[in-house]
């Protein structure tokens, strides 16, 4: 199998019981904070490190004062699980970090490997929600402990960019084309990489990055920059200016002339009011030298001198007298000004050019907008009234500019069957104790209603039956809910020792599809960017019964005198 048909249709594969597929060189064991290691050596040195231990991984709020998160960077968590293995290079310098501990420490790193872990999650590409487990991760406590920071890096930035891409796609409907065009604005080559492949699983349709596109499949877009229009100054300096026709029957000699011809005929046009004077000549020849080069796909930047008064009449003869030799142009890019009004101004005048030389399609030219586009400036585009059919987003996407982290964090809440609980004055920093199944429970009209935590040891929910739903800690906050539908969201994606059965990784394409029908799934009060409608996170009565419990056992009674 071909490389990209390869990596559309996913890179990870299971073979033998072990998954295969590309890592990133940089995560490595020692990709984590120091204190996880010397946890790791006290837990040795008391003899704890064998504990079996459960922890949950989850944030405590939605990101960009949404309602709403998309769980990402899964697949990368579970790449790291299946080649975790400390080389001797590697345990030689925690040796020389760490010279007070035991040389019996990392002679025992040295067989340490994830096969007694267990780790189960929501599927990736998943809508999730506050104080929810992500990823439950099961195993030896010394061991569970050095996977904390790894996965936490691995889901957190996964996870706020592929939110801030479907935001981006909410906002611009589903029918415009959305480009990733972050790589020059993004954190280092790494963050790069990631915020193409998550902004992908958020909706968005293609990138700029060639090398996203080559490890994961993604369509690539790119046409020209303003220095390729600035670097012609004539059309002295196209040597070969011929040009056959898209069925080879003719050859044009001189291509420049022939858009020169086809610019007069333009700016002759009665019904354009004059609109055209003199163009910039250089500007011309700059396009026709891009045509040339790509007749079958012609995409102009079209402000590098005067949009209205150079840049769309230079694109307009370029584009017939592409069309008088068989090719079609794809349309033109806004990179500066008002966009709403020069979109509007350009689909004009393709529709006028369209009717006065009958040529079919011209005014459905594509009309792509750039200029450090967020949320809020498609907004107020969509607002104003605008003919863009795609958006080219950068700075504000990849960098997530409006919220630097999601704030991921992983608690312990079991060790040797014993649930454990993190209490704190702030009570939105109170963890939720012990092994715990997940429910989503739907409505008659098939929307999600809420997400249900239970205790292991609890029947799943049934479908029609009257449930007693709690907020975790405010007691008057409850309510019954009929399910009509229930699905259980943690699914085992490493089984470890265990019988459980290994869930797939499904390939990017599957997790962007996933995203998608998810985001469709959510009740569209949840969804808008303003005071959208808080999803309901709650839990049963037993296990709300049992949070209160363990936090008046475990919290220290106060003395006044």
């Amino acid at each position: 199998m071909g490389g990209k048909e390869e990596a559309a249709n996913g890179s990870t594969a299971a073979i033998g019981g072990e998954i295969m597929g590309p890592t990133n060189p940089m995560v490595t064991p020692l990709l984590t904070d120091l204190y996880q290691y010397t946890m790791a050596y006290a837990y040795w040195k008391a003899g704890k490190h064998l504990d079996r231990a459960v922890f949950d991984l989850y944030f405590r709020k939605n990101p960009f004062g949404g309602e709403y998160t998309v769980f990402a960077g899964l697949e990368e968590c579970i790449h790291f699980v299946a080649n975790f293995k400390l080389t001797d290079d590697e345990i030689s310098f925690l040796r020389s970090t760490m010279p007070t501990c035991e040389e019996g420490f990392f002679e025992y790193l040295k067989d340490v490997t994830c096969s007694d872990v267990e780790v189960y999650a929501i599927p990736e590409g998943s809508v999730v929600f506050p104080k929810v487990p992500l990823i439950r991760v099961e195993g030896p406590v010394a061991v569970v402990q050095l996977l904390e920071t790894p996965f936490v890096n691995l889901v957190n930035y996964a996870s706020l960019v592929t939110t801030n891409a479907a935001r981006h796609r909410c906002v611009s409907g589903q029918n415009k084309v959305l480009l990733e065009f972050g790589l020059r604005r993004a954190q280092g080559p790494d963050g790069g990489i990631s915020a193409s492949k998550y902004c992908y699983i958020g909706g968005f349709d293609a990138t700029s990055n060639v090398l996203a596109g080559k490890l994961f499949g993604i369509p690539l877009r790119g046409t020209h920059s303003h220095a390729f229009v600035s670097s012609y100054m004539s059309a002295d300096e196209i040597p070969d200016k011929t040009l056959k026709s898209r069925d080879g029957s003719k050859t044009c000699d001189d291509f420049f002339s022939l858009a020169q011809s086809w610019l007069k005929k333009v700016q002759s046009v009665s019904s354009l009011n004059g609109l055209f004077g003199e163009t910039n000549q250089s500007e011309l020849a700059a396009f026709t030298s891009y045509a040339l080069a790509f007749p079958n796909n012609f995409l102009a930047l079209v402000d590098t001198y005067d949009v209205m008064r150079s840049g769309l009449p230079n694109f307009c003869a370029v584009a017939l007298a592409l069309n008088s030799l068989g090719y079609k142009a794809s349309g033109i890019r806004l990179d500066s000004g008002d966009l709403a009004y020069l979109s509007i101004e350009a689909r004009k005048i393709f529709n006028l050019i369209e009717k006065e030389f009958g040529v079919t399609g011209f005014g459905k030219m594509v009309i792509t907008a750039s200029n450090d586009l967020n949320e809020e400036t498609i907004d107020a585009l969509n607002k104003q009234g605008h003919e863009v059919d795609a958006f080219g987003i950068g700075t504000y996407l990849v960098t997530c500019y409006s919220q630097a982290a999601l704030g991921c964090v992983f608690k312990l809440v079991e060790i040797k069957d014993q649930p454990r609980i993190k209490l704190s004055e702030d009570v939105t920093k109170v963890s939720i104790p012990c092994k715990k199944r997940v429910f989503r429970l739907y409505g008659k009209e098939g929307y999600p209603l809420v997400d249900l935590m239970t205790g292991e040891d609890e029947s799943m929910p049934k479908e029609g039956e009257r449930i007693l739903c709690r907020h975790p800690f405010i007691e008057s906050k409850r309510a019954y809910v009929v399910a009509q539908r229930v699905e259980e969201l943690l699914k085992c994606y490493w089984p470890g020792q265990s019988n459980e059965c290994r869930e797939e990784l499904p390939s990017l394409n599957k997790i962007r599809a996933r995203c998608i029908k998810q985001l469709e799934q959510m009740r569209q009060d949840h969804m808008r960017r303003l005071n959208p409608t808080p999803y309901k996170v709650s839990v049963s009565a037993k296990l709300y019964d049992f949070i209160h419990y363990l936090w008046l056992n475990e919290a220290p009674v106060g003395e006044l005198q």
